[in-house]
């Protein structure tokens, strides 16, 4: 049995994973870590991750980190699950990982500037970024609208890992009041992801996460802007 574990904490990227590893249908846990208390700058923890960051996949003793490396392996390591398309040559394996980092690198950081502006700028500014980042989000959610327009998921009509990656934007973004009803197909496509079992497993299993931070008083909650 392949022992695998990954380490998460509720409502952050850590959800793509998590999602990703139910749709595959693989054994696995996860291992709560605690914000609030620093454990992500702990010696231990660094020792799995140097960056300080979540999340990170440990497969057997060895760790992956960041979200595009996880899904690409899980995708290579257990590629009957169908986590990607099966790319045809090494240019439309490219564009899947380009798919991808536009979610880490091009979305992500916009999210971030949307949900903790405070996080990027005094008190007083902070709503001067959270309406910067609403702007530049308008523009690639209308991209993500109009691509959804005909097909259920991202790649046509099978689901794949990049739609759990949209997903989790989808929901930051939408609680941090950007007018995401405004996506009409973005927003169905959200609910088709809250329709999938495995997606509702990891909610679960992130339901049960937010559990234990509140029952140790370990909750963040930024303010509102």
């Amino acid at each position: 049995m392949t022992a695998i574990t990954l380490y998460m904490a509720p409502g952050t990227c850590a959800r793509v994973p998590v999602i990703a590893l139910e749709e595959a249908g693989v054994e696995f846990e996860t291992q709560l870590i605690r914000f609030m208390k620093g454990q992500h700058k702990s010696p231990d923890y660094k020792k799995i991750n140097p960056k300080g960051k979540i999340p990170a996949l440990v497969i057997e003793g060895e760790s992956l980190t960041e979200n595009v490396a996880i899904i690409t392996y899980l995708n290579q390591r257990f590629p009957e699950t169908g986590l990607m398309p099966q790319a045809e040559d090494a240019l439309a394996s490219a564009r899947q990982l380009a798919d991808l980092c536009f979610c880490s690198a091009t979305l992500h950081p916009i999210v971030t500037r949307i949900r903790i502006p405070q996080f990027f700028a005094s008190e007083d500014a902070a709503k001067s970024v959270w309406e910067k980042g609403c702007e530049a989000m308008q523009e690639y959610f209308s991209m993500i609208d109009d691509h959804l327009s005909e097909k259920p998921w991202w790649y046509g009509e099978s689901w794949s890992a990049m739609d759990a990656y949209l997903f989790w934007i989808y929901w930051r973004v939408e609680g941090a009041d950007f007018p995401v009803n405004d996506y009409k197909n973005f927003s169905a496509h959200r609910t088709r992801m809250e329709q999938r079992p495995a997606v509702q497993r990891a909610l679960a299993r992130e339901a049960e996460a937010m559990a234990q931070l509140e029952a140790e008083g370990l909750v963040f909650t930024p303010k509102p802007v």
